[in-house]
Protein backbone atom coordinates (compact mmCIF):
# COMPACT_ATOMS: atom_id res chain seq x y z
CA UNK A 1 0.00 0.00 0.00
CA UNK A 2 1.40 3.38 -1.01
CA UNK A 3 1.76 6.05 1.61
CA UNK A 4 1.33 8.90 -0.87
CA UNK A 5 -1.05 10.08 -3.56
CA UNK A 6 -0.08 12.14 -6.60
CA UNK A 7 -2.94 14.29 -7.87
CA UNK A 8 -2.96 14.34 -11.67
CA UNK A 9 -6.62 15.17 -12.22
CA UNK A 10 -7.74 18.11 -10.08
CA UNK A 11 -11.43 18.97 -10.04
CA UNK A 12 -12.16 22.03 -12.18
CA UNK A 13 -14.81 23.96 -10.27
CA UNK A 14 -17.43 25.36 -12.66
CA UNK A 15 -17.53 29.16 -12.52
CA UNK A 16 -19.41 31.91 -14.35
CA UNK A 17 -16.97 34.74 -13.64
CA UNK A 18 -13.91 33.66 -15.66
CA UNK A 19 -11.97 32.45 -12.63
CA UNK A 20 -10.08 29.15 -12.90
CA UNK A 21 -10.33 26.95 -9.80
CA UNK A 22 -8.48 23.63 -9.79
CA UNK A 23 -9.02 21.78 -6.52
CA UNK A 24 -6.17 19.32 -6.01
CA UNK A 25 -7.18 18.08 -2.57
CA UNK A 26 -10.42 18.62 -0.68
CA UNK A 27 -14.04 17.57 -0.58
CA UNK A 28 -14.63 17.59 -4.35
CA UNK A 29 -11.50 15.63 -5.29
CA UNK A 30 -10.24 13.42 -2.49
CA UNK A 31 -13.20 13.62 -0.10
CA UNK A 32 -10.88 15.22 2.47
CA UNK A 33 -12.84 17.38 4.89
CA UNK A 34 -9.73 18.42 6.84
CA UNK A 35 -7.99 20.56 4.20
CA UNK A 36 -8.42 21.78 0.65
CA UNK A 37 -5.68 22.93 -1.70
CA UNK A 38 -6.56 24.75 -4.90
CA UNK A 39 -4.69 26.43 -7.74
CA UNK A 40 -6.52 29.52 -8.95
CA UNK A 41 -6.27 32.18 -11.63
CA UNK A 42 -8.41 35.27 -11.16
CA UNK A 43 -8.90 37.33 -14.32
CA UNK A 44 -8.43 41.11 -14.36
CA UNK A 45 -11.30 43.07 -12.78
CA UNK A 46 -12.67 39.94 -11.05
CA UNK A 47 -14.38 40.03 -7.65
CA UNK A 48 -16.49 37.87 -5.36
CA UNK A 49 -19.19 38.91 -2.89
CA UNK A 50 -18.26 39.37 0.75
CA UNK A 51 -18.19 36.15 2.75
CA UNK A 52 -17.69 34.98 6.34
CA UNK A 53 -16.36 31.42 6.05
CA UNK A 54 -16.21 28.81 8.80
CA UNK A 55 -12.64 27.88 7.84
CA UNK A 56 -9.19 29.47 7.92
CA UNK A 57 -7.92 30.41 4.47
CA UNK A 58 -4.29 30.73 3.47
CA UNK A 59 -3.39 32.39 0.15
CA UNK A 60 0.00 32.42 -1.58
CA UNK A 61 0.41 34.71 -4.61
CA UNK A 62 2.37 33.07 -7.44
CA UNK A 63 1.95 35.88 -9.97
CA UNK A 64 0.15 39.23 -10.03
CA UNK A 65 -1.72 40.98 -7.21
CA UNK A 66 -4.87 40.23 -5.25
CA UNK A 67 -6.97 42.54 -3.10
CA UNK A 68 -8.59 41.51 0.19
CA UNK A 69 -11.05 43.63 2.14
CA UNK A 70 -10.87 42.24 5.65
CA UNK A 71 -13.26 43.81 8.15
CA UNK A 72 -13.24 47.01 6.01
CA UNK A 73 -9.40 47.14 5.77
CA UNK A 74 -7.95 46.92 2.25
CA UNK A 75 -4.94 44.60 1.98
CA UNK A 76 -3.11 44.04 -1.32
CA UNK A 77 -0.81 41.04 -1.74
CA UNK A 78 1.80 40.81 -4.48
CA UNK A 79 3.87 37.99 -5.99
CA UNK A 80 5.68 35.98 -3.31
CA UNK A 81 3.50 37.15 -0.42
CA UNK A 82 1.02 35.10 1.58
CA UNK A 83 -1.72 35.67 4.11
CA UNK A 84 -3.80 33.71 6.61
CA UNK A 85 -7.35 34.88 7.23
CA UNK A 86 -8.98 33.47 10.35
CA UNK A 87 -12.32 31.67 10.12
CA UNK A 88 -15.46 33.71 10.86
CA UNK A 89 -13.82 36.86 9.43
CA UNK A 90 -15.80 38.93 6.93
CA UNK A 91 -13.72 39.19 3.76
CA UNK A 92 -14.03 40.09 0.10
CA UNK A 93 -11.60 38.73 -2.49
CA UNK A 94 -10.94 40.57 -5.75
CA UNK A 95 -8.51 41.34 -8.53
CA UNK A 96 -9.26 44.95 -9.50
CA UNK A 97 -5.99 45.15 -11.42
CA UNK A 98 -5.24 44.92 -15.17
CA UNK A 99 -3.39 41.59 -15.04
CA UNK A 100 -4.52 38.15 -13.96
CA UNK A 101 -3.55 36.84 -10.53
CA UNK A 102 -2.36 33.26 -10.04
CA UNK A 103 -2.38 31.87 -6.52
CA UNK A 104 -2.72 28.87 -4.26
CA UNK A 105 -5.53 28.77 -1.69
CA UNK A 106 -5.53 26.39 1.26
CA UNK A 107 -8.59 26.08 3.49
CA UNK A 108 -8.65 24.36 6.85
CA UNK A 109 -10.99 22.62 7.36
CA UNK A 110 -11.66 22.09 3.65
CA UNK A 111 -13.59 24.59 1.54
CA UNK A 112 -17.29 23.81 1.71
CA UNK A 113 -19.95 25.82 -0.16
CA UNK A 114 -22.33 25.35 2.77
CA UNK A 115 -19.82 26.97 5.15
CA UNK A 116 -18.54 29.91 3.08
CA UNK A 117 -21.59 32.15 3.78
CA UNK A 118 -21.37 34.46 0.74
CA UNK A 119 -23.48 37.58 0.89
CA UNK A 120 -26.03 38.20 -1.84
Amino acid sequence: MKKYFIQNTPFIVPTTDGKLIEEHHGLATTNNAQISIAHMIAPPKWSEPYQTPEFDEYTYIIRGKKQFIIDDEIVILETGQSIKIEKNTRVQYSNPFDEECEYIAICQPAFDFTKVHREV
